[in-house]
């Protein structure tokens, strides 16, 4: 088992644990940092609960016992240490599930920023800046991520379009040209009908960027892989942190398209702007 998939693996199996074992779960969950201190006998009383039960647990999740358990938990929480507090309990409070869940996204936001290949963020400025067209595909919470983005390219002198409908992303995809640019969004990374666009895309000489989990299929089929790694329970809730990391991306992307194309851009964002306050209501 890899260190950072402790408390997922944890919150996977919550459900169908015995009793006994659920206290012990949800006791490590609430206090992942006191977990590596602790010896078998101390975490036993505190969940109440006996010490084999303990060893039965650590081994429904992976491990060989209550030693190999704190270590890849010690070794999770050193590379990232708020990530094993997203877990939601049904005990949880709204306060202490408001906490998780900031906390998860702060940590998901500094953890894709300091893992992104800076390169790879380069090349799609480079050829997003220089297109004749930039679209957005993505279905489901990456569909509106991707309507996300063309709101805020279209604003940038680009044609820009968002399509989460797959016939739509097959037409588009069939009418690119050398130069135009293809944004691929996926948070699992293996929609076979995106996939099937994004192939499409290619064989008209569009660029594809590829917006999803490193060593995926979109990964793979990107012309410009843009690696976005989330831990995260989607089997049970909707996708959280991925969608924000995604948005988030797009922001780096949209930012770097602006600063390439200058002072004359920002004459035209001032102009939108401007127009936008008609709409407003004066402030009393």
């Amino acid at each position: 088992m890899k260190p950072a998939e402790v408390t997922q693996k944890i919150s996977e199996q919550l459900s169908s644990m015995r009793k006994s074992e659920r206290k012990v779960a949800e006791f490590i969950l609430a206090n992942p940092d006191e977990i590596i201190h602790m010896r078998i006998v101390d975490l036993a009383t505190e969940a109440q609960v006996s010490e084999p039960t303990v060893v039965r647990f650590c081994r429904a999740v992976g491990c060989s016992g209550f030693q190999e358990f704190k270590l890849n938990l010690a070794q999770q929480l050193a590379s990232s240490p708020s990530f094993g507090q997203i877990a939601v309990t049904e005990t949880d409070t709204i306060a202490e599930y408001k906490r998780k869940v900031f906390d998860s996204t702060v940590d998901t936001l500094l953890n894709v920023r300091d893992k992104i290949d800076a390169r790879a963020l380069e090349a799609a400025v480079t050829a997003m800046s220089a297109a004749r067209r930039v679209e957005f595909f993505g279905f489901g919470a990456s569909g509106a991520v991707a309507t996300d983005a063309q709101h805020k390219f279209f604003r940038l002198q680009l044609a820009t379009a968002a399509h989460s409908d797959h016939h739509m992303q097959n037409m588009s995809a069939m009418s690119m040209q050398p130069g135009d640019v293809v944004v691929a969004i996926s948070q699992s990374g293996r929609t076979k009908a995106l996939l099937r666009s994004m192939g499409m895309a290619r064989e008209q000489g569009a660029t594809v960027i590829g917006l999803g989990p490193s060593g995926s299929p979109v990964a793979r089929q990107a012309n410009i892989p843009l690696e976005v790694d989330v831990e995260e329970d989607i089997e049970i809730y909707t996708p959280l942190s991925s969608r924000i990391a995604h948005l988030v991306v797009i922001d780096v992307l949209a930012i770097g398209v602006a600063q390439r194309k200058g002072p004359q851009l920002q004459d035209h964002l001032l102009k939108l702007k401007q127009g936008l306050y008609t709409l407003r209501e004066d402030k009393h």
